[in-house]
């Protein structure tokens, strides 16, 4: 669930820059960001104009994200600020001599050591599993509509040179957040790795961008699961109608939110041939959020008590989130809840924990978003309780987004409850919640790893596809 991470990885976003000052600073300046265990390279390219106008641009090589704009620049004397308000953030160093700079990267009311040097010594990260065209098979861009939305979706349609009668078929469906159809994080396209692998298996694969994303029409920021789940839909029956494929083998494949899509477009259409469930979860979003915060805290090092404090507070605004109709009761009750956590703690407490009067706004609007009230009050088990067809539930040991002990259990649970015979329940071992193969698992590493999708998950997934469409 992409849009839950830590602050950190809010470094994908775009920011613009330009302040006075003299060029004493400008080049190129490279440091590694040191968080959660992991480093994280970073690269400030500084550019002076002729009047003492300082620009910058910042590369992050291994998230894959190269010329973010900078909002502000500037330096007075030997120090040098940088400001960056659309990611809560700022950096502010002090140059040590014409080649060093030490300062701090403060984000989310914490602080972490950064020193950069002269150069750009920081390379970008290989993605040696990303495919490369041309493809032993036939690869075409195309339009599916969804009449009940009023809106088209685009994405990628591949079909393998199968002789003889119609092939199976899958359909991929992203997490959360806006995703394109190779669900693209981090310089890395899973989605791109899996459907080239499974359609050399010998399925057709369709992968969509999310609505009002990429070529997709709609409006993503006003959508919810419910909303993805008729695009979701609409992309089955399309896939059921093709003359290139078999209707009586069409399955679905759902990566973390995608896994909740797949399982509710199956319970609606039992003629789904297969499900797919990928670091699904099967407790209700409340439940999940607090345990997500939980693994994510304890692998950053946050001590337990204030651990512990945090999570009450955010249990208490997430079931407010998910049960107050109201949407502007909610929002005033969750920055109540926010505001007499802060009274009860130190101010350092306070710091560490990153409750500043900017979080207190970002989690208010957060909690307040159609999308979220939708995803905290949504309970999986009476979907997957529906499913009769076989079912494949796969979920990494490193994984702290959707925990696998508290899932993968709920999900054989729901499974045995309504009846199904035909189910896999696996552990990846070692494998993150993009099922690549990790050290933490922790979201800042994502992007430090060349890997994009570990074999044997992709191996696993082929393998079983294969075995129930025969």
């Amino acid at each position: 669930m992409y849009k839950h991470l830590l602050p950190l990885l809010l470094l994908l976003l775009a920011f613009t820059a330009t302040a006075q000052q003299t060029p004493q600073v400008a080049g190129d300046w490279n440091g590694s960001l040191k968080v959660m265990g992991t480093e994280l390279p970073l690269i400030f390219h500084i550019s002076a104009a002729e009047n003492g106008t300082l620009s910058a641009t910042m590369d992050s090589p291994r998230q894959g994200a190269t010329g973010i704009p900078v909002q502000q620049v500037r330096q007075v004397q030997d120090s040098l600020f940088i400001d960056l308000k659309n990611l809560n953030a700022a950096y502010v160093g002090k140059l040590v001599d014409a080649e060093t700079l030490d300062g701090q990267w403060q984000q989310g009311g914490q602080s972490f050591a950064l020193q950069l040097k002269k150069g750009s010594a920081a390379e970008a990260m290989k993605r040696p599993q990303t495919p490369k065209e041309p493809y032993p098979y036939r690869s075409t861009e195309v339009t599916v509509e969804n009449k009940a939305a009023g809106i088209k979706l685009v994405g990628t349609l591949t079909i393998p040179p199968v002789k003889g009668p119609p092939g199976p078929a899958v359909l991929l469906l992203t997490g959360s957040g806006p995703q394109d159809r190779d669900q693209t994080i981090m310089g890395h396209k899973p989605f791109l790795v899996l459907a080239d692998y499974l359609t050399r298996q010998g399925f057709a694969v369709l992968r969509l961008d999310d609505r009002g994303t990429g070529k997709s029409g709609g409006n993503f920021a006003t959508s919810t699961t419910g909303d993805f789940a008729s695009d979701a839909e609409a992309a089955y029956n399309y896939l059921r109608n093709h003359s290139g494929i078999n209707k009586k083998k069409v399955g679905l494949l759902g990566h973390s939110e995608g896994a909740l899509i797949a399982a509710k477009v199956a319970a609606a259409n039992p003629n789904v041939a297969f499900v797919v469930l990928m670091a699904g979860n099967a407790v209700p979003g409340t439940e999940l959020l607090v345990a997500q915060n939980k693994a994510l805290l304890e692998s950053a090092g946050v001590p337990q008590e204030q651990l512990q404090k945090y999570l009450a507070l955010r249990e208490a605004q997430f079931k407010v989130a998910a049960t107050e109709k109201d949407a502007s009761k909610a929002a005033d009750q969750i920055r109540r809840l926010e505001q007499e956590a802060k009274a009860s703690m130190t101010p350092l407490e306070q710091q560490q924990l990153g409750l500043t009067d900017k979080a207190e706004e970002t989690i208010v609007a957060q909690l307040s978003s159609p999308w979220m009230r939708y995803y905290l009050a949504y309970d999986p088990a009476p979907a997957l309780q529906k499913l009769k067809m076989p079912v494949l539930a796969l979920n990494g040991t490193k994984d702290l987004q959707v925990p696998f002990q508290q899932n993968l259990p709920a999900t054989e649970k729901a499974l045995k409850a309504g009846g199904n015979k035909k189910y896999t329940i696996q552990e990846m071992p070692n494998l993150n919640h993009l099922f690549q193969t990790a050290k933490t698992g922790s979201p800042a590493e994502y992007g430090q790893l060349e890997e994009t999708f570990a074999p044997a998950a992709l191996e696993v997934i082929s393998e079983w596809m294969k075995r129930v469409v025969r």
